[in-house]
């Protein structure tokens, strides 16, 4: 039977909040090195994130939509970054940011659900496999006491699996009494699957300390990083963030969409203090967009988009792109901007890279198809 003394010590905490967009999921391991994985769901516009200012038929394409680079922020003779990530602009001036252009994942249709499934289970089809990637790479780090925690209201389809994966959901609500909470872990305390359930809520709880219910971009980056700087905090995260599909008024909609990225890495970041040199953060999304402007001013489903690979662990000050082109010719099935790079090698190599592990163990327990996948390497610093 739980004491007051021992339950008051696992649930020591404010109150919880619902999370509901975006939202954060957690694995617990005994490294000092972390990796972040944050999904851009509705297949986010890599051409005007890391704009081809020096491709010739961009502006064409693009029209009205096109970035002007002379408000970008330049990364080299090629490629320009939108206006809005100025905090990701400085992290690339500090060699602490990469970008991947020209990659995808296999799937080459364009369906969000699909699409998501895909990027999420590491499979080359939707649905093909029935567990996530990253619950698959957390099974790889030793593990101690819990092996994953989910800050939402349901844990992501990459974070789900064989690794135990538990969930932190904080509320705005008033705090509930400690008697009550007390009785509920007395209660639970005799049942085989409710306590292991229990105590792991506690322990989220604990850990989250007085984290408040805001969900402003600021305040998640903060939250995610008062989690992760922690010695015994979790080491693997997951942060979903939506609202990347811009069918249309897609300026106005994607630089709001950046500008709240940035603001978010911005503030895990600083709030990571020194652990944010042993950190790695990869920015994803499920598809890229069309490269031709539609006639709403924005852009429909495509297939290439951009990836981008940050923290203080990071060999960043790089675009690295087997740049396709976007003439006619160029394009994949003469819409899209044509894949070059693998998702699965870059999602790999940054996993094996950033958490020390070896990479050809890594793709056999993440994509389990070594002949296809190659690792990208020399993207973190050893």
């Amino acid at each position: 039977m739980s004491s007051r003394r021992q339950f008051l010590r696992v649930a020591a905490a404010g109150a919880g909040a619902i999370l509901v967009s975006p939202r954060i999921a957690f694995a617990r391991v005994v490294t000092q090195r972390r990796f972040v994985f944050v999904i851009q769901r509705g297949a986010a516009d890599g051409l005007n994130i890391v704009v081809p200012y020096a491709e010739p038929a961009y502006s064409t394409l693009r029209g009205a939509l096109a970035i002007d680079p002379a408000s970008a922020h330049r990364l080299d003779g090629t490629f320009a970054l939108h206006p809005a990530l100025t905090q990701m602009a400085g992290m690339y001036a500090q060699r602490q940011a990469l970008f991947v252009h020209a990659v995808a994942s296999p799937y080459r249709d364009r369906s969000h659900f699909d699409g998501q499934n895909v990027l999420e289970t590491g499979g080359v089809s939707p649905y093909q496999v029935k567990d996530g990637w990253l619950n698959r790479l957390a099974t790889l780090l030793p593990a101690a006491r819990e092996t994953a925690i989910a800050f939402a209201p349901t844990v992501p389809m990459a974070l789900r699996g064989a690794a135990a994966v538990t969930s932190y959901a904080p509320s705005a609500l008033p705090a509930a009494p400690d008697d009550l909470l007390m009785r509920v872990s007395q209660l639970y305390d005799d049942d085989a699957q409710l306590r292991p359930l229990w105590e792991s809520a506690m322990t989220a709880r604990g850990l989250a300390g007085g984290a408040g219910a805001r969900q402003d971009p600021a305040s998640l980056g903060k939250l995610a990083a008062g989690f992760l700087a922690r010695d015994d905090g979790p080491r693997i995260a997951m942060i979903e963030t939506g609202g990347w599909d811009t069918h249309s008024a897609q300026n106005a909609r994607l630089g709001n969409q950046l500008k709240a990225l940035d603001t978010m890495l911005a503030a895990l970041r600083d709030g990571m203090g020194a652990a944010w040199s042993e950190t790695t953060v990869l920015v994803a999304t499920e598809f890229g967009r069309t490269a031709a402007a539609n006639g709403t001013e924005g852009t429909d489903h495509g297939t290439g988009s951009v990836a981008m690979v940050l923290g203080g662990a990071v060999a960043g000050g790089r675009v690295l792109a087997d740049w396709p082109g976007l003439a006619p010719r160029d394009l994949y099935e003469a819409r899209d901007l044509k894949p070059t790079a693998s998702l699965d090698a870059l999602i790999a190599g940054v996993t094996s890279e950033g958490l020390g592990l070896d990479p050809q163990r890594t793709v056999r327990a993440l994509f389990g198809r070594t002949a296809r996948v190659r690792p990208m390497s020399g993207m973190v610093r050893a």
